[in-house]
């Protein structure tokens, strides 16, 4: 059996293990709610359950049997009890809509990961891992202040669901024509000569920063490829899948359903990362490889809108009693004016609720970064061809996916059991731990091919590790903390903190890592300068973790409180 076949059923077993572990509470837990309601209702004929999360009434779970001596359910056996640790998702309803939404989470991560690695393997061996910081300060950056000043003012014209697809096929569409006609005429018909690059550029277009410039010039096919990635790595998450979940999953649902989405994604990465591995990588030349990525992605576009396309009409169909997507937006439409870029700006600021949301996104952009490039950077020496570069990266995203599947457990137990504040704090303290050796192999020195690869290593496992807490932890907790907010500051807030507080983040450390190079020659030589600003990132984004949670628990009563009053008024009349 192959390494990673071990590895994997290590994976499956340990899951078992950890879920253990609580099915003993969650299936007493459980049994004492249905047995309240079984003595309600020993009366009626209706088999249905009370709701004990404000979703639609749920059905008696499957593979139990009701002991009416003192009115008292019996788990009958032990696949009952593991689906109520496992999956905490009770009704038919429930299950569909949670399959449904997940396949979109699944999808939209699928095609993240295919392009993550794809841009990166462009970039990193055509121009160098410096050419990064340049391209998200002078390319991304730019790119995301357009696109989120077109997404706002798209939002006040037309409806929730032309929205998403106007947001997600461009992506599609572009990635496709890279593939089928860009890139291979970049060389021949697109992309100018280092020596017409040089004239263009004042001083020595071969050394120093300069080089890096003439090489993003020389390559620009591959930088528009790397932008379109990284807007679309934002865009995806933050706005096609968030968005939508947030609108139809309640803060109830949130707690169960939030953590079994990152685990139904922790799948993809481990998916697209063995594509590339076992497929993609051994094409003949990256041109071949290129095409077997490409349609990969495509076809998880195709996916994402069918499947949104059946979420958003079973919601609808399911819970007429609740306001669909349609009348939410025009309820919004309604109340909020429309407003300009500035104007969502200074939306954004003066808000505390959205600012400290920033200050965690921005957190992780920022700390993230500072490590990153370094990483790649030492990658790239280890691995200079391109397809043993991409083979890296994809065994690399599939062994992310399996610590997420390990971690997202855990995590379920953290959000339920020790609640918001310990889940939204934990992945900067998991990252401060595991700089720490990184850090110190930079600083013992590179000299040696033994001393690169142990630093590769480590940096490796703090990449896989902060990239893990992530999406087990930083991205629930994050996303759950819009649920309480009204319509409008969920889709002005969010989309400014998302797209555009993200890419500030990241194009922030991009910008003092240039900064360092010229003054220090290299990045690496900038090393404990960069270890210094990188943990007074933390420290803030544990301060305003800690603060914010104060603020959710409260608004989370008040949205409570609404939703009771309203409820209260529909029955007096």
């Amino acid at each position: 059996m192959k390494p990673l076949h071990c590895f994997i059923l290590f994976v499956l077993v340990l899951n078992s293990s950890c879920l253990s572990s609580s099915l003993h509470f969650r299936s007493e837990s459980r049994a004492v709610t249905v047995k309240r309601q079984f003595t309600l209702h020993s009366h009626t004929n209706d088999e249905k359950t009370g709701n004990t999360d404000g979703s639609q009434p749920q059905q008696i779970p499957n593979g139990t049997s009701w002991s009416r001596g003192g009115g008292t359910m019996a788990v009958t056996t032990f696949l009952a009890r593991a689906r109520q640790a496992v999956f905490p998702i009770y009704g038919s309803h429930e299950i569909t809509k949670f399959v449904l939404i997940g396949a979109i989470k699944f999808f939209v991560i699928l095609a993240l990961t295919l392009t993550r690695d794809t841009k990166d393997t462009l970039i990193v061996t055509q121009c160098g891992a410096e050419a990064i910081a340049f391209l998200k300060i002078y390319g991304v950056l730019p790119a995301a202040t357009a696109f989120i000043a077109l997404y706002s003012k798209l939002s006040n014209s037309v409806g929730k669901k032309t929205l998403f697809y106007i947001t997600c096929i461009p992506f599609f569409v572009f990635f496709a024509l890279f593939n089928a006609f860009i890139y291979p005429n970049a060389e021949t018909l697109l992309h100018p000569t280092l020596e017409t690059v040089q004239r263009f550029l004042p001083g020595a277009a071969t050394s120093s920063g300069m080089a890096v410039l003439a090489k993003i010039f020389t390559h620009w096919t591959s930088a528009l490829f790397y932008i379109m990635s990284e807007i679309y790595s934002s865009v995806s998450v933050g706005l096609l899948f968030w968005q939508f979940a947030n609108d139809v999953v309640s803060v109830d649902q949130a707690k169960r359903f939030y953590p079994l989405f990152a685990q139904m994604s922790g799948l993809a990465p481990v998916v697209a990362g063995q594509y590339v591995v076992r497929y993609a990588s051994k094409a003949p030349d990256f041109a071949a490889s290129l095409n077997r990525l490409t349609s990969a992605v495509s076809f998880s576009g195709i996916m994402i809108c069918l499947f949104y396309r059946l979420s958003t009409g079973y919601v609808e169909r399911t819970e007429s009693t609740t306001p669909t997507a349609a009348e939410q937006t025009k309820t919004a439409k309604k109340k909020k004016p429309k407003m300009s870029m500035v104007e969502s700006a200074k939306f954004l600021a003066n808000s505390q609720y959205l600012r400290l949301i920033a200050m965690l996104v921005l957190g992780y952009g920022l700390s993230i970064n500072f490590t990153e490039i370094m990483w790649k950077s030492l990658v790239k020496k280890q691995y200079p061809n391109p397809l043993d570069y991409q083979r890296f990266m994809g065994n690399f995203s599939s062994a992310v996916g399996l610590s997420t599947s390990i971690i997202i457990f855990f995590g379920v137990h953290v959000i339920r059991l020790l609640g918001w504040k310990v889940g939204a704090m934990a992945t900067p303290a998991t990252m401060a731990v595991l700089a720490a050796p990184f850090f110190g192999c930079i600083f013992l020195g590179l000299d040696s091919p033994s001393r690169l690869k142990i630093a590769v290593i480590f940096g490796t496992i703090q990449s896989l590790l902060s990239k893990t807490a992530k999406y087990a932890l930083f991205d629930p907790t994050t996303q759950m903390a819009y649920i309480p907010l009204d319509d409008e500051s969920k889709v002005k807030g969010k989309a400014a903190i998302d797209v555009l507080g993200s890419r500030l983040g990241k194009s922030g450390g991009s910008f003092i890592q240039q900064g360092l190079v010229l003054i220090f020659g290299n990045i690496i030589n900038a090393a404990p300068v960069v270890g210094v600003i990188f943990y007074g990132v933390l420290l803030s984004w544990l301060s305003a973790a800690n603060r914010l949670s104060g603020l959710f628990l409260a608004q989370t009563e008040i949205q409570k409180a609404e939703v009771m009053e309203a409820e209260n008024a529909k029955k007096e009349k």
